[in-house]
This record gives structure tokens, sequence and C-alpha cells, in this order.
């Protein structure tokens, strides 16, 4: 590959870091992209995260993330709050 300082200069992800350092290929069927992929919102979860939002969203004081993770169970920080944007 004749341009892969450019490679270099602007990683994308560690997968791709990964597959530079270790050489094109080696990763493994199922690995790197996608591969670990959280399972996508139901109907009923995303009406249940809007319930918890609108009840926890005017406690002054309070981290809403926190408190809305304390009831629902399964679900990590980042997920909510990635759903909650996008919603």
């Amino acid at each position: 590959n004749k341009k892969a300082f450019v490679e270099l200069l602007f990683w994308k992800n560690a997968t791709a870091v990964r597959e530079m350092s270790e050489g094109y290929s080696t990763l493994r069927d199922g690995e790197g992209t996608g591969a670990c992929r959280a399972p996508a919102w139901s109907p009923q979860e995303e009406q249940v995260l809007r319930e918890l939002y609108w009840r926890h969203k005017e406690v002054e004081g309070q981290d809403i993330i926190a408190a809305i993770l304390a009831e629902l169970p399964g679900r990590t920080r980042r997920q909510v709050v990635k759903q909650l944007v996008r919603m």
C-alpha cells in the first residue's frame, strides 16, 4: 500500500490501528467493528426510557443518567445517552 503513511496519520478506530500494526486480514471472522454491537432498543424500552427521562428531568442537583441507570438494568451509561440523543 503506497499510501499507508496517510493511514498512520489519520486513524479511524482501534480495528484500523490493529490491522496496520499486525497486518491486514489478520482479524478472524466476527472480530472488529460491529462484532460487539449492543442490542437494539425495543419500542417498550424506548417508552420506559422516555418516561424515566421525563420523571427525573425536573429534579435539581441530580445526575439524570445515573437515576435512569438505577431503574434500567442491562444498559450502559453510553447506550442510554446515545439513545436519548437519538430520540
